[in-house]
């Protein structure tokens, strides 16, 4: 018999709110394609069942299995690579009864679980001994993804460990030597390491119309759909870039643009308004949670959802270059979205489970 529920009603209902205006917009975004927006609401009531479901276990399990949370995780990102179809040239999926399954997702959660499982009884700030083994790791789950390649999920990834690296007590001279040596090697990166598409993208940013018809068409068709939209929008469903086709991926990296288009300043405010509550609530629990795991690890989870917003935002207005990064409960995507949940039932679990000190 269960003797209690462990939730936070204001995480559920905020999350909830954003799930739902998500399938909203997709419905528009997929101009009404009934199948797809069924497929989605069926994946958002999965998470809202998973969200649940792991928010009730006490933060020492998720302590004390995160190694083995993470080894699993990069055996199926392993899997998918080398067993995987290829689609668009990329190796990310695991194909399993008519579903695709994205592993590299839950990288995002198994790996802050695992780096706070292993620093948070450390002294501050942490040695250089332990600093190593975390930047090995780290490198590890980044590599695991970049060459599926998937660079931006990968750097998404490997922000998230630095930010429970800074956490744990991370030096600074350490981090002004890791900025040093990127800065120095940066040549290297561009030369090497990124693909030329990955270098079109960038160019493209400082200047779109070079290339209008070609590299640039994305980002200038998204923006000409945000400045349409006005203060009030054009009406919900009656976006013309969306749906005269001139706006592209408008169900997963660009559905931004089709909020905009369709609700104007006025939804964009709104939108905003939902994510700034969420973020702000889950902040309050990192700092009155139980004990140095449970913030190490709320911390890592609010800059990776916080920061994955902020880069599609600044992806579909022109400040960054196109990185293929989902909007978090709106794009379309059933692993991202079932991740998410994950990540706030795991928050939830962390803030709502109280440690009862013995008199």
């Amino acid at each position: 018999m269960i003797k209690k529920i462990y939730l936070d009603p204001y995480i559920f209902i905020g999350i909830s709110l954003l799930a739902m205006v998500g399938v909203l917009i997709l419905f528009s975004a997929s101009e009404g394609d009934t199948t797809i927006v069924f497929k989605q609401s069926i994946y958002v009531v999965l998470g809202l069942i998973l969200f649940l479901f792991v928010s009730q276990p006490d933060p020492d399990i998720y302590r004390r299995f995160s190694p083995l949370i993470l080894f699993g995780t990069l055996v199926l990102v392993f899997i998918a690579y080398f067993f995987g179809p290829e689609i668009n040239g990329a190796r990310r999926w695991i194909r399993l009864f008519g579903f695709s399954f994205q592993p590299s997702e839950l990288l995002k959660i198994s790996l802050p679980l695992f780096l706070a499982s292993f620093l948070f009884d450390k002294k501050l700030p942490i040695n250089l001994k332990q600093s190593a083994i975390s930047i090995f790791f780290i490198l590890a789950c980044f590599l695991s993804v970049y060459i599926q390649p998937d660079l931006g999920t990968g750097l998404l990834i490997a922000a998230s460990g630095f930010l429970v690296l800074f956490l744990a007590g991370l030096s600074w001279v350490f981090i002004g030597i890791t900025i040093a040596a990127i800065l120095i090697f940066s040549p290297f990166i561009w030369n090497n390491l990124l693909e030329p598409f990955q270098r079109d993208r960038i160019w493209t940013l400082f200047n779109p119309e070079s290339d209008p018809y070609g590299s640039g068409w994305n980002i200038i068709q998204s923006k000409i759909a945000i400045g349409s939209g006005g203060f009030f929008g054009k009406g919900y469903g009656e976006g013309s870039q969306t749906h005269l086709n001139f706006l592209p991926e408008t169900q997963t990296d660009f559905i931004f643009s089709v909020l905009a288009e369709e609700f104007g300043f006025i939804g964009v405010l709104l939108l905003l308004f939902l994510y700034t509550i969420v973020l702000l609530r889950t902040f309050y629990l990192a700092v009155n949670a139980r004990d140095r795991f449970c913030r190490l690890v709320i911390g890592g989870f609010i800059f990776t959802f916080g920061f994955n917003v902020m880069i599609n935002l600044a992806m579909v207005i022109g400040l960054i270059p196109v990185v293929g990064m989902p909007l978090p409960f709106f794009s379309r995507g059933g692993t991202s979205l079932l991740s998410i949940f994950l990540m706030f039932g795991i928050i939830t679990s962390m803030s709502t489970h109280k440690k009862f000190i013995p008199k």
